[in-house]
């Protein structure tokens, strides 16, 4: 789904128009291998838009990364489902390529370490796909935030609900034991903090993780995979004032709700609320005998959309285009953006961006890490963990109800 929405249009374009900008020139950008378990969607992709993409060698089986990375690429970009994104990105990595991984990048901190570690000996740009901070709104949110319009969140709400095909039909394969607070929470997991919190001087630090959620439709009621997970995450500024975040997952929702995918936020500041709403923001539209399914009621335009221009050229474009476009600018301008004794300082200008750099992702995986782990303890029979952030014991600590021992998820700070 996300190449077909996003990767697949941009190569089509960066393939016919190539990439520019002043500071490293124009760049030509080939797509030139898939890696796949079957291979059969490789093929489909040639058979359909191979005159747009190009020849590309399409590899497949159990050895299909290994086969990809001998190919003299540049980068590798990383779009599997979220509990196989480590070993493809590691292999990328010390092969010395850079690397794009769709969100989340690793689910335990010990992963990211060892990624960071590799793009840091190899010299390469590892990277995350948020494309939710590329969202307009979200970006005019931060926007008042740094320029002190809104002053110092106290909580917030966010809630992202999937409909009952993408677990039923669409990740029905790797589904088991996986949860939508992994999949999709990191969305705002990522947006708070960095729009509040780690990112920004004076910004508050993650101090608390906890959650609950519901089994039994996608998988058996006493079973390890979720329908829905309520998520908390507990910020502590400086002063310890701290701000709650309460942020609602589920990829069981009624196929024909008329938002397919419900988006809604609410911050509350000290002198001021932000509320934003996907289906309010956008359009309605019905089709007869194509909404809900093949349309949907409430697209999101600003996402990902194809267009007629007015000047007749048919075009695709989106914010969910536009992140990873950035990316490729990024490694264009490290690799091409002015004399080879200087590519260290152009890299590391571009690890220091925090939107998306693995070394800015330390607090999302920390969530995630400790989501998981508190899920996992709740269908052991063991509900109502917390999980500490940099306390005495370490950089994770998992605190059961009744237990006399915390668990250690993670030694060192986080």
């Amino acid at each position: 789904m996300i190449f077909e929405e996003t990767y697949r249009p941009l190569l089509a374009q960066l393939r016919a128009e190539g990439l520019y900008r002043r500071n490293f020139g124009c760049v030509e950008v080939e797509l030139a291998a898939v890696a796949s378990r079957t291979g059969v969607r490789g093929e489909k992709l040639r058979e359909t838009h191979g005159d747009r993409l190009g020849s590309f060698l399409n590899c497949s089986g159990d050895s299909s990364i290994e086969r990809l990375v001998t190919e003299p690429l540049d980068l590798v970009c990383v779009a599997t489902p979220d509990d196989r994104h480590f070993a493809a990105a590691r292999r990328a990595l010390q092969a010395g390529k850079h690397v794009l991984i769709e969100k989340p990048s690793v689910l335990r901190l010990q992963e990211l370490d060892e990624l960071q570690s590799l793009a840091r000996q190899r010299g390469v740009l590892a990277k995350v796909v948020y494309h939710k901070l590329a969202d307009p709104d979200h970006k005019k949110l931060r926007t008042h935030v740094v320029d002190g319009t809104l002053r110092h969140i106290n909580n917030g709400y966010c809630s992202l609900l999937e409909p009952k095909q993408i677990s039923g039909q669409q990740f029905a394969e790797w589904i088991d034991g996986r949860n939508p607070g992994t999949y999709v929470a990191v969305h705002y997991i990522k947006l708070i903090d960095f729009t509040f919190g780690s990112s920004l001087p004076g910004g508050a630090r993650l101090a608390r993780i906890g959650a609950t959620g519901q089994r039994g439709l996608v998988g058996p009621a006493e079973g390890s995979t979720w329908d829905s997970v309520q998520l908390q995450l507990i910020y502590r500024y400086s002063d310890g004032r701290e701000a709650a975040f309460d942020i609602h997952t589920s990829w069981v929702t009624p196929d024909n709700f008329p938002g397919y995918v419900e988006q809604e936020v609410q911050f509350r500041f000290d002198n001021g609320v932000w509320s934003a709403h996907q289906r309010k923001r956008g359009v309605e539209v019905t089709v007869e005998e194509r909404t809900p399914i093949s349309m949907k009621y409430t697209p999101n335009h600003h996402y990902n959309a194809a267009f007629v221009e007015p000047w007749n050229e048919r075009s695709q474009r989106g914010y969910g285009l536009e992140v990873i476009r950035r990316f490729f600018e990024e490694v264009a301008f490290v690799e091409f953006g002015g004399p080879a004794d200087e590519r260290t300082h152009r890299l590391r200008e571009m690890s220091d961006l925090a939107y998306n750099d693995l070394s800015a992702d330390r607090p999302t995986v920390a969530a995630v890490q400790a989501l998981e782990a508190i899920l996992q303890r709740h269908a052991a029979g063991q509900p109502g963990c917390m999980v500490s952030v940099n306390d005495s014991l370490g950089g994770l600590v998992l605190r059961a109800p009744g237990a006399v021992e915390p668990a250690i998820l993670y030694p060192n700070p986080v």
